[in-house]
């Protein structure tokens, strides 16, 4: 795709992470998947703490919420009447789980659940966050040229820092100055990106994003911050007016920074 001059007035670059800086496929063949293939065993190693039973309180009350949803899975209390019931009810929330999974769902609840799943999985060692080679390399470069370099994932900020903090290239935490999930609003809306840019102390146009998905390429774009769409495998093709639209980049080296010449 060739070289890609980043504007003169960017100070900030702002990374997306699935399909950006991470495969898909990481998080959808490693990281769900290993909650559906744990989560009884994570919950029978860790029902009695205080913080597993926070994670089964939140499950069960968003059960409730869902009660009149198609095929949805009630949480049963437990009345404290031996090993078969915890068993019962055990199964329930796993049940409860697969079911909020298999539509793909955002909840509090199981976004809560899996997070404290993954934290233990990162480590032991049983997960490693996947990051494409190019990455750590740019980003230092980018950092040597005095940019700053911030995350903006739809994953909880400790996620990031959980999948940066443990991955395949180390502890790379180090390499960034800040995260934003979607607290700061959702990426498919401009105002986010306004908010962002008032975070961290600058003007929108001072800012690349790049990230894989174009309606929040365009989001960015409509608060004026500039725009790259990254083009990695795995991703989701694009448009023939998308290609001939935004700017594409395939590896992160592919950027040229003025300041850096």
């Amino acid at each position: 795709m060739g070289v890609l001059p980043v504007p003169a007035e960017v100070r900030a670059i702002l990374l997306d992470i699935e399909g950006t800086t991470t495969p898909i496929a990481f998080v959808q063949e490693t990281l769900f998947p290993y909650i559906k293939d744990n989560v009884k065993e994570y919950l029978r190693a860790h029902w009695e703490e205080e913080e597993c039973q926070r994670d089964v309180g939140l499950l069960r009350k968003q059960a409730q919420e869902d009660s009149s949803l198609d095929g949805a899975v009630p949480i049963p209390l437990e009345s404290g009447s031996g090993e078969e019931e915890l068993e019962r009810v055990i199964q329930a929330v796993v049940d409860n789980v697969h079911w909020q999974m298999s539509l793909d769902r955002k909840t509090t609840a199981l976004k809560q659940l899996q997070g404290h799943m993954w934290r233990a999985a990162y480590a032991t060692g049983h997960v490693k966050g996947e990051i494409f080679e190019d990455v750590v390399p740019a980003i230092r470069k980018w950092r040597e040229a005095g940019m700053k370099v911030y995350i903006y994932s739809s994953g909880s900020i400790e996620a990031q820092k959980l999948l940066f903090g443990y991955s395949t290239e180390g502890d790379i935490l180090e390499l960034f100055d800040g995260h934003f999930d979607t607290k700061i609003g959702p990426k498919v809306e401009s105002e986010s990106y306004r908010r962002i840019a008032a975070s961290i102390g600058c003007a929108t146009n001072n800012i690349l994003f790049l990230t894989d998905v174009p309606r929040e390429a365009n989001a960015a774009e409509e608060a004026d911050t500039h725009v790259a769409v990254v083009i990695r495998p795995g991703n989701a093709g694009l448009t023939d007016d998308e290609k001939s639209y935004y700017s594409l980049i395939s590896s992160f080296t592919e950027l040229f920074l003025p300041s850096s010449t």
